[in-house]
């Protein structure tokens, strides 16, 4: 599995306390399993903040692309900064959201990336096609899908994506979605996004702040909450805080998965022929 995919499924099963490292030089601390992964998103590559929003509890981070070649200080930077949120938890995934179209993005741009230790990138639908079908090995691929409720035909056009196997996940903007008032049938065209192909999700909110929000997040079945960066460390972490919290709270242990009902076959002696008089 790649990072991103720990990532995700690391965050359901929570972790146990206990050393890190072979000596176990540090002792890291025990989480409880959450609803769905918590990222943070940067505008900027902060080094000292992105640190500390791992230590508060994320469990990956996000900073904008805006898809021009980074120089070597900038990819440096990066390096580090993955050796050192991994060392805090080894699960944790680093990730950069692509903001304009990337015309000028190559296969060697994402392999430079993916040497300095990004796991995964999200890209709008303005991107070229082309990326959909470079395949790196534990370098993940998301597209950013925008909300169209009122098109019954929009799930149809969507499930097409699945024609890519390079295709990791989906990103969805709900920010401006009131998820404590959310309806069930604002939930069911989430649904039929996620059902027209079943990928992973990756919901952008502004925040979550009551438990009926936690609980309308629920009902979309997304595996990972983005959530913006606030103006200082101390808010950030305090936000973090409060995240874990509400997906702590909500979160339930999936039940072992039946096997589909199958249905009986016939015996070998029966026959839906007439048999022949003597």
């Amino acid at each position: 599995m790649s990072k991103f995919s720990d990532m995700l499924s690391q965050a359901r099963r929570g972790q146990s306390g206990g050393a890190i490292g072979f000596f176990g030089g540090k002792s890291r601390p025990a989480v409880k399993p959450r609803a769905a992964a918590l990222l943070i998103e940067f505008p900027a590559v902060d080094a000292g903040e992105a640190e500390a929003a791992i230590k508060a509890g994320a469990n990956g981070l996000l900073f904008h692309w805006s898809g021009s070649p980074l120089e070597s200080a900038s990819l440096a930077t990066l390096k580090q900064l993955s050796e050192t949120i991994q060392s805090q938890d080894e699960n944790a995934a680093l990730g950069l959201r692509l903001l304009g179209n990337g015309a000028n993005i190559e296969r060697k741009m994402l392999e430079s990336l993916k040497e300095h230790g990004v796991h995964f990138l999200i890209v709008p639908l303005q991107a070229p096609a082309r990326l959909l079908t470079t395949h790196l090995k534990d370098f993940d691929l998301a597209v950013t899908l925008p909300w169209r409720g009122n098109d019954p035909l929009y799930p149809l056009m969507v499930r097409n994506l699945g024609a890519f196997e390079g295709l990791s996940a989906l990103h969805l903007d709900g920010r401006e979605l009131p998820l404590e008032r959310l309806s069930i049938e604002e939930a069911l065209g989430y649904r039929a996004i996620r059902e027209a192909l079943r990928l992973p999700a990756l919901l952008s909110l502004t925040s979550l702040n009551s438990e009926a929000a936690a609980y309308g997040l629920l009902t979309l079945g997304v595996q990972a909450v983005i959530v913006p960066a606030s103006e200082s460390t101390a808010a950030t972490t305090q936000r973090i805080q409060e995240l874990r919290e509400w997906l702590e709270k909500v979160h339930r242990q999936e039940e072992k998965e039946l096997p589909p009902p199958t249905v009986p076959q016939p015996s070998l002696s029966t026959s839906f022929e007439e048999e022949e008089e003597p």
